[in-house]
């Protein structure tokens, strides 16, 4: 009986989020801004995972689990790198040199004697 209830539930889990990995993949084709891709891209690559830990519990076989944590570090990499592309673009656009403002964030030499009193 119990068994019967959990497959129940983790069946419905999976739909659900196969709904809203769908709902993503849709916001990801339509988003309005390059911002709006990048975070629907971590949101599909998150749901996904989740679907492969519920899966993993379903079936029972733990290599599904290691192929959950690969996909998970894919994902976060992809995220990182298409950040980075879209900064050194938007850069681009504004006409900045690559290199530039490397040190934007850098204290100069006045902040940091400032900070020294």
């Amino acid at each position: 009986m119990t068994d019967t209830a959990y497959e129940i539930l983790l069946t419905a889990a999976l739909g659900v989020l196969g709904v809203l990995a769908v709902v993503c993949l849709v916001r990801l084709i339509i988003g309005p801004k390059v911002a709006d891709r990048i975070v629907m891209v971590n949101m599909i690559t998150t749901i996904v995972v989740i679907m492969l830990g519920v899966l993993a519990v379903m079936i029972g076989e733990n290599y599904i689990a290691d192929i959950c944590i690969v996909y998970a570090m894919l994902g976060f990499i992809a995220v990182v790198v298409l950040t980075k592309l879209y900064l050194g673009i938007w850069r681009e656009r504004r006409g900045e040199k690559p290199g530039e403002n490397s040190d934007e964030f850098a204290p100069d030499e006045k902040n940091a004697e400032e900070g020294k009193r």
